[in-house]
């Protein structure tokens, strides 16, 4: 598959790049820095920036598939969403975020006024960006949320995967590892199962 990976530095991006490349997939490793990523076979860097959408709409043209792997604080979700249109590329696979899972119905986790103040644009942000792709139409998009705690981990391939409620451990944890993560990522665009859908992935 030709892949486009936005936000290919990043710490969910790298893990993602490595992932699809060890499964014999081309990357176009999109960054704001294209002199970071990494020279290596099956891998070709470019400068994009995702507040810049004709520009970028340009690199995405061509590809099977476009993964976005950027901050949503840093994003407009119909600038972005447009560029990805405007190539022409149907597939689009988002790195969401765990703030708008549900701990019970009809309340999300960043309903919670426990939930961190620090975390609350980003958050805020992504729960934005969701609801703007479910009025989407013409892409087959995927929004896939990690658990509440997302980290450096270890490559297990031994998660679960659910809709829209958060995954919680039989210890009260949610959590999973950018590794595992990007596995499921992977799994998702080469076995497409949640098009036009939200899920989420943890332990």
């Amino acid at each position: 598959m030709k892949i486009a990976l936005i936000g290919a530095t990043g710490n969910v991006g790298s893990r993602i790049l490595k992932e699809a490349v060890n499964r014999g997939h081309q990357v176009t490793a999109i960054s704001r820095h294209s002199e970071t990523v990494s020279s290596q076979p099956g891998v070709t860097a470019a400068t994009g920036e995702v507040s810049d959408p004709a520009s970028l709409s340009k690199i995405l043209a061509g590809h099977d598939a476009v993964v976005s792997a950027v901050r949503f604080a840093d994003t407009d979700a119909r600038k972005l969403i447009g560029a990805v249109k405007a190539s022409g590329v149907k597939r689009y696979v988002i790195v969401g975020g765990a703030a708008s899972l549900e701990v019970a119905p009809g309340n999300r986790l960043f309903d919670d006024p426990n939930f961190p103040s620090a975390y609350r644009p980003e958050a805020g942000k992504g729960a934005e960006f969701l609801d703007v792709l479910r009025g989407e139409k013409d892409l087959d998009w995927t929004f896939i949320s990690p658990s509440a705690v997302f980290v450096p981990g270890e490559r297990t391939a031994k998660f679960r995967i659910g809709k829209d409620q958060l995954l919680v451990n039989d210890k009260g944890q949610s959590t999973i590892s950018f590794e595992d993560y990007a596995i499921a990522l992977l799994d998702e665009l080469e076995h497409p199962k949640h098009v036009r859908e939200r899920f989420t992935v943890g332990y």
